[in-house]
């Protein structure tokens, strides 16, 4: 029986580093429109974005565990967008909405046809959300992505709750630290009328503490191999 480890947004940044650092013999997929991971991995095009496509992504993960009888079963989802930066009610209007119903809607519907994939079946079988320091801290501009990062640690603080009662899946959230991808380039290209707080991550890139996210993903694993409650909303820097 082989191990699967389903990543949402493996296709670069830190999903494809996580992909790229599975500490242990798995079949590894990722979940994302395009494809494209540096490394020989297993594909499932699905545009988080759109609603109509989680189901069939649902059916797809069930499929494949069904195929595949594994020991243990790992989905990490990873992808979330960023855009557009700036503040609610001055941005456009759609795609206000397209970071909502990724940031806040896909990760919980992923979440919950992962676990209808999964239930009754023997061995382990683990869900864990990537989270990130907005979903506690106040930054003007990103306010649809604060949003559903702390929906995201609510969803698993609650479901975590559920699966000790009923269910056994392993259900956490882990905060990696600010990553050097392509999203901070994003970031510091914005003016600072759209995110005040631009000029700290200038000065995270000029003194060298952005984490590289090959040691970024060493950590998110140090972290889901270490045991988690059910429920654990975490950052890297607690282990």
């Amino acid at each position: 029986m082989a191990d699967l480890v389903f990543i949402t947004g493996a296709s670069r940044g830190l999903g494809a580093a996580l992909a790229r650092t599975v500490p242990f013999p798995a079949h590894v997929i990722d979940i994302s429109r395009t494809g494209g991971s540096s490394i020989d991995i297993g594909h499932i095009g699905a545009d988080l974005s759109d609603p109509s496509a989680w189901k069939p992504l649902g059916d797809e993960i069930r499929r494949l565990v069904d195929e595949h009888h594994p020991s243990r079963t790992l989905l990490i989802h990873n992808a979330g967008v960023l855009e557009p930066i700036g503040f609610a009610g001055e941005v456009d209007t759609d795609a206000y909405v397209s970071n909502v119903v990724v940031n806040s809607g896909a990760g919980q519907a992923v979440g919950h046809l992962y676990l209808r994939a999964v239930a009754g079946r023997t061995g382990r079988h683990e869900l864990i959300m990537i989270s990130s320091g907005a979903a506690r801290g106040v930054y003007p501009g990103w306010s649809s992505y604060g949003a559903g990062k702390a929906a995201l640690d609510q969803w698993v603080r609650n479901v975590g709750a559920e699966q000790e009662i009923r269910g056994g899946v392993t259900v956490a959230a882990i905060a990696p630290g600010v990553v050097d991808t392509d999203m901070q380039e994003l970031i510091r290209d914005t003016d600072e009328a759209d995110f005040p707080s631009v000029g700290r991550f200038h000065d995270l890139k000029r003194d060298g503490d952005l984490v590289d996210p090959e040691i970024a993903a060493s950590r998110v694993w140090t972290a889901i191999e270490s045991g988690l409650a059910s429920g654990s909303v975490v950052d890297v820097r607690d282990f």
